[in-house]
């Protein structure tokens, strides 16, 4: 199951870099994950300073 990102996200960018397949981007509001790249290694969750990433 993929990551997701929760409204808490501050759009710091911080898990964007940790991403090895590039699943994530920026988006209108905040950063999103694309579930279809995603491979579930959580190494943006590591990373997040509001604990805004999740599994979804």
């Amino acid at each position: 199951m993929a990551y997701v990102i929760s409204d808490a996200c501050v759009s710091c960018g911080s898990c964007e870099g940790q991403c090895p397949v590039s699943a994530i981007s920026a988006g209108d509001s905040q950063y999103e994950i694309d579930a279809s790249t995603c491979i579930d290694c959580g190494s943006c969750a590591g990373v997040c300073p509001t604990g805004a990433i999740s599994q979804g």
